[in-house]
């Protein structure tokens, strides 16, 4: 007797990517009774084995260095080996590539929930001019939304996953649904105080880290190293506050270790299937869907569109306008620290807070005519952190000798400096996009991705502002500036890519001849296509992206289930 087969019965929607878009997406279309089919490109998610918070650097062979341990851009873990993000710059047999005369280095996290099981929780509102860009500067193009139009979503976000802040009335840092933020730490106080004589606001952290029980999470209570994951979700991560509920309610379907490599479409150009490798097996196979909701990272799911050709779709999936993959940022990044001589001989205590620092500076000169457009907002490092792999090279390289007097000149050293990061604006330039390389695929056969990136003056006189404005905050503490680069801004600014900030290579807009996708972020060719992380964008603010991800995707996930009931898509 033969056996019978039956194709599996087609998903309602397949959403591609688990991280803040898909995590977000996910949580509001099975409240709103969907059923979800969740693709992840890594494994399951197990906090208590993944997340090391409560180790020790001594628990571990040296420490957590060598091989697999810490490093940055270059061989073993990026972020040192505690890190939670099962990922990097660099993944063994998925290769990326660079054009001759760019540099860009492409993070990527393969595991359920994506970078939100590590990012710095950092959750900024746009600001209303944030939006409509040309219109206020003549530069770059407007958003087909408003503030007004997201501002009840980042409502909706804020209250379910919990943001810390306060109410300050400040433009370009929009007040939202707040708890209450931890007092700040020494060293935080001490820079506000520099910050107010050279008037820049220095305000309570929106982070997104709950002070108070939410939702069945625990406020957070400082109990261990909060950048290598947190055990009780009182950090948000979409895999512990979105994606783990909903799957309790049996209306998601999740495959792990899911490598999406097309999105197959019928005669009239509707997506009708996705195509995955199983990682595990290396083989190949379809899920046929109702819609599809791409949330795999700006980048990836922008390869996903141009690696799914078809007859209709010759250069690659809702790509008529040309403009899948172009129009690609990230965010203006450069750091200055120094050593701060009223920390000098202070009681040690435990610094650690809610993880990330408790204040941070908007940006203030919003109102202002400078040789640059936009701005950056500054973020703050200091404290008594527990020193990691490579945390007093700066003292070794000046100390002669070494044993009891190198130890006393590193704890005399230790937690005596702060340091400042600008977070800035990119402008998209015709010159900074990416596409399929014709001659590299991944080790699936999966083609990759090519990267061509520029900064522009703007960005670089940027960060000359940058550098002058941290400069002058740790003259005016009273300490020195430590650990300056020489060289013009080209060779102090950050690489591409290296914020991990990546946004806007599919952006949203109302004439399809000059954008991807609709203001609800569904594509203009393909109506049954929607995209749900941070490749909509259209600007690329002095803002961390996060927070208006998910505001994004909620917009676009009500309006997907809305539509479906209709019987639209």
């Amino acid at each position: 007797m033969f056996q019978i087969i039956r194709p599996r019965p087609a998903a309602d929607v397949v959403v591609i990517g688990s991280g803040a878009g898909g995590g977000t997406a996910t949580k509001v279309l099975t409240d709103l009774g969907v059923n979800v089919t969740l693709l992840e490109a890594g494994p399951m998610l197990n906090p208590l084995k993944d997340f090391k918070e409560h180790m020790w650097p001594y628990e571990v062979p040296h420490r957590g260095s060598g091989e697999g341990g810490a490093s940055y851009f270059g061989r073993g873990r990026p972020f040192g080996w505690f890190s939670a993000h099962a990922g990097g710059w660099e993944l063994d047999g998925e290769p990326y590539t660079s054009a001759e005369g760019s540099k860009f280095m492409w993070f990527r996290s393969r595991i359920l929930g994506g970078r939100t099981n590590h990012y710095g929780r950092i959750s900024l509102r746009f600001a209303d001019y944030d939006f409509k860009p040309y219109t206020r500067d003549g530069i770059g193009t407007d958003w087909p939304i408003s503030y007004d139009d997201l501002a009840p979503y980042y409502d909706k976000v804020e209250s379910f996953i919990g943001v810390t802040g306060s109410k300050e009335g400040i433009r370009s840092a929009p007040d939202g649904i707040f708890q209450t933020c931890p007092p700040p730490r020494v060293h935080e106080a001490l820079i506000k105080k520099a910050a107010d004589r050279l008037a820049i606001p220095c305000i309570p952290n929106r982070l997104a880290i709950i002070t108070k029980p939410t939702n069945g999470r625990p406020a957070c209570h400082y109990c261990g190293q909060c950048g290598r994951g947190c055990v009780t979700a009182s950090n948000y991560s979409s895999s512990q506050v979105q994606i783990f509920p909903a799957l309790k309610t049996g209306r998601v379907n999740l495959i792990t270790n899911a490598m999406a490599r097309e999105l197959i479409t019928d005669e009239t150009g509707k997506v009708t299937a996705v195509s995955y490798i199983d990682k595990t097996t290396r083989s190949e196979h379809e899920i046929g869907c109702r819609t599809v909701v791409l949330a795999a990272s700006c980048c990836e799911s922008v390869r996903l569109l141009l690696n799914s050709r078809a007859p209709r779709h010759a250069n690659g999936l809702a790509n008529s306008s040309g403009q899948v993959g172009r129009n690609l940022t990230d965010s203006v990044g450069f750091s200055l620290g120094g050593q701060i001589p009223a920390l000098v001989g202070l009681p040690r205590y435990d610094s650690d807070g809610m993880g990330g620092a408790h204040l941070y500076m908007p940006w203030w000169l919003w109102d202002q005519k400078l040789d640059f457009p936009r701005g950056y907002h500054i973020e703050l490092g200091g404290g008594y952190g527990m020193p990691g792999v490579g945390s007093f090279q700066g003292v070794c390289a000046q100390h002669e000798g070494y044993g009891e007097s190198l130890k006393k000149a590193i704890s005399e050293d230790y937690g005596t400096h702060v340091g400042f990061s600008g977070r800035g604006e990119m402008i998209p330039n015709a010159e900074t996009f990416c596409e399929i390389d014709p001659n590299v695929v991944d080790r699936w056969g999966i083609p990759v991705l090519r990267f061509h990136f520029k900064w522009s003056d703007s960005e670089l006189k940027q960060v000359e502002h940058m550098e002058e404005t941290f400069t002058a905050l740790v003259e005016t503490m009273g300490g020195r500036v430590t650990g300056r680069r020489s060289g013009p801004a080209s060779e102090k600014i950050s690489a591409g890519g290296e914020i991990i900030h990546e946004v806007g290579a599919a952006r949203m807009g109302d004439e399809p001849s000059r954008s991807v996708l609709n203001k609800y972020c569904q594509a203009h060719d393909v109506k049954n296509l929607f995209m749900a992380d941070a490749a909509p964008f259209v600007s690329n603010p002095d803002k961390n992206p996060t927070l208006t991800i998910t505001a994004l995707a909620w917009r676009t996930a009500e309006y997907l289930a809305e539509e479906m009931r209709k019987g639209n898509v």
